[in-house]
């Protein structure tokens, strides 16, 4: 079992950029498809990005071309760099693995007009 623990989250002005971190405890990282989702009050939960073992990535279609998820298998961490920030994109982030059996609480990001 892997846990998770997320960081990056704030405030920031539409246009601007935010960098989400999520640190693995545990064995095998590199092995992991690992993913964000998000999700806004009274929303379901969204997949955002996911990368796989291999760094094959995709992307909800209204984050592509601004958000981009990376892996560093060294550092047992997964990134969602986030630019071009919309209010829209507001929300709960919330990273995933592939071996975390529960969703942990995430960080929020909020974007002001």
């Amino acid at each position: 079992q892997v846990q998770l623990r997320e960081s990056g989250g704030g405030l920031v002005q539409a246009g601007g950029s935010l960098r989400l971190s999520c640190a693995a405890s545990g064995s095998g990282f590199s092995l992991l498809d690992m993913a964000w989702f998000r999700q806004a009050p009274g929303n379901p939960r969204d997949l955002v990005a996911r990368i796989s073992p291999d760094g094959d990535t995709a992307y909800l279609p209204s984050v592509k071309g601004r958000f981009t998820i990376s892996r560093d298998n060294a550092k047992n961490t997964v990134y969602l760099q986030m630019n071009s920030l919309k209010p829209e994109d507001t929300a709960v982030y919330i990273c995933w693995s592939s071996a975390t059996p529960y969703w942990g609480q995430g960080t929020q990001v909020t974007v002001s007009l």
